[in-house]
């Protein structure tokens, strides 16, 4: 008799805000693929972000156009570790950053490119924020329609405010100009959130303050070369399947100046009947907020040696 064979599965990679000092220096002493994708992104960037990946100093490691292609490292890293253990794959998905992570797994782009481009990405968003300052803040307990009135009530005069990161319900996080994102807070705290917290950012991602990155960014991609994924990628912006590379190019560039919609994609990739996520990476954020999502389908992380030895599919 023939069962209802294995559950769905989707991989899932982490954005900026996971790195941390030592990330990845267990799975490159452990496996000797990890070690060499390391050394493969020193080599493209000609520069041992391998050091500041184990090394830190932790502010250095914080910069954006060095915790972009970090992350997306670790997680390819791991991604190469368990490539042959891991079982087919229905979806993949990243948040923000690691929709490019997600990209290269589903051999969409190569590692190299991805690499590259994650590096320029960085800088052209600090270079953004430093154009037009700007901040973001997580808010929390508040409905997602509640929260989209506060940032139309304290945009004006020359500043604005709008949803960036729609995490999961009742944790979202604000982006904008510094008065304006300042101003949603209290609102919000007004309006019955629990709590409002500034968040230490160099620019307001996800929000049309990042509007001057678009450009380079665009730039950047048209010199990438990219396939149809193996997998689709559910995108930050849509939050719906991309098997096409012009959707895909094209996506990507919007998704700076468009609110990651999280919590949307998640359940997208769940009613096409994904059981399982896994994330892949540094940290535990994307499995904490399926908590909070939709507990119906599991989550798990593998970012260390000791995950990746424990692995079972």
């Amino acid at each position: 008799m023939g069962g209802l064979g294995p559950p769905l599965v989707a991989l899932v990679f982490p954005g900026q805000g996971s790195q941390y000092v030592g990330m990845g220096k267990d799975l490159a002493d452990a496996f000797p693929i990890a070690r060499q994708t390391f050394e493969e992104a020193d080599e493209v960037l000609g520069t041992s972000l391998s050091d500041v990946m184990w090394q830190g100093p932790d502010d250095e490691l914080t910069r954006t156009h060095n915790a972009q292609p970090a992350i997306l490292v670790h997680s390819i890293a791991v991604h190469r570790v368990l490539a042959d253990r891991l079982p087919a794959i229905k979806f993949g998905a990243g948040h923000s950053l690691g929709e490019f992570s997600a990209y290269v797994a589903a051999g969409a782009m190569s590692f190299g490119d991805a690499v590259r481009t994650v590096r320029r990405r960085g800088e052209l968003m600090f270079n953004a924020g430093q154009e037009r300052t700007g901040t973001m803040a997580a808010i929390l307990g508040m409905e997602d329609a509640d929260l989209e009135r506060v940032c139309l009530e304290a945009s004006g005069k020359g500043g604005e405010v709008v949803p960036a990161n729609y995490n999961a319900p009742g944790q979202l996080v604000i982006s904008g100009d510094v008065p304006s994102v300042q101003n949603a807070m209290a609102l919000a705290k007004a309006n019955g959130a629990k709590k409002a917290v500034q968040l230490n950012v160099s620019g307001a991602f996800h929000s049309p303050l990042m509007m001057p990155a678009e450009a380079g960014l665009r730039v950047q991609l048209d010199n990438v070369a990219m396939e149809a994924p193996k997998f689709p990628i559910v995108s930050n912006v849509t939050a719906q399947p991309v098997s096409d590379v012009v959707e895909a190019r094209r996506l990507l560039i919007e998704q700076l100046t468009s609110p990651v919609r999280w919590t949307a994609c998640v359940r997208t990739m769940i009613e096409h009947g994904v059981a399982e996520l896994i994330e892949l990476g540094p940290g535990t954020v994307l499995t904490g907020l399926m908590k909070r999502i939709d507990k119906s389908a599991r989550a798990r992380a593998v970012g260390k040696a000791e995950e990746v030895n424990g692995w079972q599919s």
